[in-house]
């Protein structure tokens, strides 16, 4: 979507890369349900609601990932998602933030609800609320970036959908110049972006097709 371009040149042609932690999607699934872990859900998501700065790389990568294994997320072919975009397109902001809200209670790591919430409190000129949605944004894509290094299938980033395959392309400022080859994995699709020898692996993660 349009949107995520404005966003993204702005406020991460700054942001440096975290530490690279190795995804375990079956760790991550057994921690997030388990209430004696540090990393169960309810725990995490109180943190990043609450003070999403204070989530460490690890915390956030566990919050990301995590959402492969929720039944309560929105997708962007659902009709509530889609009237927010139309709200966002029409530029009723204030709209925007009533519906983005209410979507964001029932999804909150939801990159694309967070992106037009940003966009919408900074139409509104809501520096607080623009900022508080940036800080967990910001935590989640540094979970992505986090993922690996992109050098090689072995070591790609790894995102949930194609949509965060898009947002992390504008992060590392690949566009145009660039081709796309695209392979079939167990659990997923590698991309490879191109440019002059050069290369960016990516993996789309489809974890549905492996159950």
């Amino acid at each position: 979507m349009k949107y995520h371009f404005f966003l993204l040149f702005i406020f991460f042609s700054v942001f440096g890369f975290g530490q690279k932690f190795k995804i375990d999607l079956k760790a991550i699934e057994k921690s997030l349900k388990s209430s004696d872990s540090p990393y169960n859900y309810e725990k995490l998501i109180f943190k990043f609601k609450g003070y999403p700065k204070s989530l460490d790389s690890i915390e956030s990568q566990y919050l990301y990932y995590g959402r492969n294994f929720r039944d309560d997320k929105i997708s962007t072919s659902e009709d509530r998602f889609k009237s927010l975009v139309e709200a966002f397109k029409q530029n009723n902001f204030a709209d925007c933030v009533k519906q983005g809200r209410a979507l964001y209670d029932k999804d909150p790591t939801n990159l694309d609800i967070l992106l037009i919430l940003l966009r919408a409190y900074d139409s509104l000129k809501d520096g607080n609320n623009f900022m508080h949605h940036l800080n967990q944004f910001r935590s989640l894509t540094d979970g992505i970036k986090g993922s690996g290094d992109g050098k090689s299938e072995k070591t790609a980033y790894i995102v949930n959908s194609v949509g965060d395959e898009y947002i992390l392309l504008n992060i590392l400022n690949v566009g145009q110049g660039y081709t796309r080859g695209s392979k079939t994995a167990k659990d997923g699709m590698f991309d490879t972006w191109e440019k002059e020898g050069s290369k960016i692996y990516i993996k789309i993660l489809y974890l549905e097709l492996t159950n």
